[in-house]
């Protein structure tokens, strides 16, 4: 035929999925999903601390009116754009973090990317991702991982190491019909390493489709999709999630609010497509570094360091926010510029991961962050599980 196997097998698979959505099998019924902020986003204006007598005047015309937010307690509110994850913490199914960090202080969105997803102490320290080593600590489900698939050129740092994961996507391509996919299915069933490739492929094409996958990322439908694969019996327990744009240098308040209310309705998306699953499920929702405190001459914020971040899902012992709030003063901020971090990133995660899928929390901070400094444990995050 004239045809490169493996060039047509690539070609292939990228009319079937695009780089967005990452999974790793693992087995239980327990559900993880982490979704990152790529761009540092802003904390100060997630969740407010509306009772600091400094946020407003270093916030300026960037301070959100307490009044339009949504009061979480005497100190915090939420930012209006996230109303469905503010009727999670109504409903205790929420909570926040502020002052978080990862162990990066030097404001490089690629080194401080690196550094929360490999889970090393430097940039570049660790080869692998925390992710892929928390795969690689948990049993393998029933049906089988669907792991040895990429249908993306690159897989999310967090991801990559020894373990097996896949990646998948809606594409804007045209799906490709029946018979492109039995032929190609015929020309590579005398080749024992595409053929697995290819099986693979289709396995994930299936469930695709079986969760509904769209061609348009609309946030609520990438949730849904997602939450399509995780709530399957047969399908994978770790999912990751990225979202860009979060890098506010100008024009920030319109900008964030949409950026906001794309991850409210990337959270509503998945809770409602997990169903009855939702109750043994837990989302992270983290960035790689906070912003400044004061607004720049451009109506946004420049590169930080503390910031926020979120743990949502049925499974979360919900209706708090956790802070050992440094405060704004000027004294307090690291630098001079930037909230003060208060609270190890590392130690959300790994005590997030340890409590949901039954793990000593030492076996697994050392797992996932094997250089780290040891913190002392947080406050119980999650219900206690019984699936």
């Amino acid at each position: 035929m004239g045809l490169n196997r493996r060039h047509f097998l690539a070609g292939a698979a990228a009319l079937l999925a695009a780089p967005r959505v990452a999974f790793a099998g693992a087995g239980g019924e327990r559900r993880f999903v982490f979704i990152i902020q790529r761009g540092a986003a802003d904390g100060l204006n997630t969740v407010i601390p509306y009772a600091e007598p400094a946020y407003a005047g270093l916030r300026g015309a960037l301070a959100i009116d307490p009044e339009a937010a949504q009061k979480l307690d005497a100190m915090f509110a939420l930012h209006p754009a996230l109303p469905g994850i503010g009727e999670l913490y109504r409903a205790r199914q929420a909570t926040f973090f502020h002052a978080v960090a990862s162990p990066y202080r030097d404001r490089s969105h690629f080194d401080g990317q690196n550094v929360l997803e490999t889970g090393g102490a430097a940039p570049f320290a660790l080869k692998d991702g925390w992710m892929n080593r928390l795969a690689g600590m948990l049993p393998h489900g029933a049906h089988g991982a669907h792991e040895a698939i990429a249908f993306a050129p690159t897989l999310p740092m967090a991801l990559r190491g020894s373990v097996d994961v896949a990646s998948y996507a809606p594409s804007a391509l045209a799906q490709p019909n029946e018979d492109l996919l039995l032929r190609a299915g015929q020309l590579y069933a005398q080749d024992a390493q595409l053929h697995a490739l290819w099986s693979a492929a289709l396995d994930a094409r299936r469930m695709a489709e079986g969760a509904g996958a769209a061609k348009r990322q609309n946030p609520a439908e990438l949730g849904r999709m997602a939450a399509g694969f995780l709530a399957r019996p047969d399908g994978p327990r770790i999912a990751m999630i990225e979202t860009n744009g979060w890098d506010t240098h100008s024009g920030q308040n319109n900008r964030l609010a949409t950026q906001l209310g794309n991850l409210d309705q990337l959270v509503g998306g998945l809770r409602d497509g997990l169903g009855a699953a939702w109750r043994q499920s837990a989302i992270l929702v983290a960035t790689e570094f906070g912003r400044t405190v004061a607004v720049n001459g451009t109506g946004g914020t420049d590169h930080g360091t503390g910031a926020a971040a979120m743990l949502i899902g049925g499974a979360v012992e919900g209706g708090r926010v956790v802070a050992d709030w440094p405060g704004l003063a000027p004294a307090t901020l690291l630098d001079g510029r930037d909230l003060q971090p208060t609270l190890a990133l590392d130690a959300l995660i790994a005590q997030t991961c340890a409590e949901l899928f039954g793990q000593d929390p030492e076996r697994m901070a050392r797992a996932l962050f094997p250089n780290g400094a040891r913190a002392k444990p947080l406050p119980r995050l999650l219900k206690n599980q019984t699936g």
